[in-house]
C-alpha cells in the first residue's frame, strides 16, 4: 500500500511539474535552427525571470557588444534576458520584457505552454510597432 501511494505521489509530483514553465529550456537558432542556448525559467518575488546558462554556439565567454545601458559588454552567459513576466488568467504568462542579445533588441514579452505539450515553450517577443516573432523552446530533461 505505501509503494502504491509513493508512485502516485511521484506520477502527480511529476506531472504537475511537467506544465509549470519553471525549468531549462532549450532555445533553436532562428536562422540554421540549431539548438543555440540553455535558458533557466525561474520564479522570484511572484513575477517569471528567464536567465542564460549556457551557450552552445558561442564561447562562454561571450559579451553582449550589442546591448544597451547596463548590460553593455557585459557577459551573455549569466545575463537575465526575461524579467517581469506576470501570470495571465489563461496560465501564460506577458507583461514583462525579452532581450535578444544577438541585436540588443529588447520586446515585449509573452509566453505559455501549447496545449497537450508540456515539453514546449512558445516564447513571443513583440516589437512597439505591433509586429511580434514566436519561438519555440524545448525543455531540458
Amino acid at each position: 500500500m505505501k509503494i502504491t501511494c509513493f508512485l502516485i505521489l511521484l506520477f502527480l509530483a511529476r506531472t504537475i511539474y511537467s506544465q509549470s514553465i519553471i525549468g531549462i529550456w532549450k532555445t533553436i537558432d532562428d536562422k540554421e535552427h540549431v539548438e543555440k542556448s540553455y535558458v533557466e525559467i525561474y520564479e522570484s518575488g511572484g513575477k517569471v525571470f528567464g536567465k542564460v546558462i549556457k551557450l552552445l554556439l558561442k564561447p562562454a565567454d561571450t559579451n553582449c557588444d550589442k546591448c544597451k545601458g547596463e548590460r553593455k559588454d557585459k557577459p551573455v552567459l549569466g545575463m537575465v534576458i526575461m524579467e517581469n513576466m506576470i501570470k495571465n488568467n489563461d496560465g501564460g504568462y506577458s507583461k514583462g520584457r525579452i532581450l535578444d542579445p544577438e541585436s540588443g533588441n529588447d520586446y515585449g514579452c509573452s509566453i505559455w505552454l501549447e496545449n497537450g505539450k508540456p515539453d514546449e515553450l512558445r516564447v513571443r517577443g513583440k516589437h512597439w510597432t505591433g509586429l511580434y516573432r514566436t519561438q519555440t523552446w524545448y525543455r531540458v530533461k
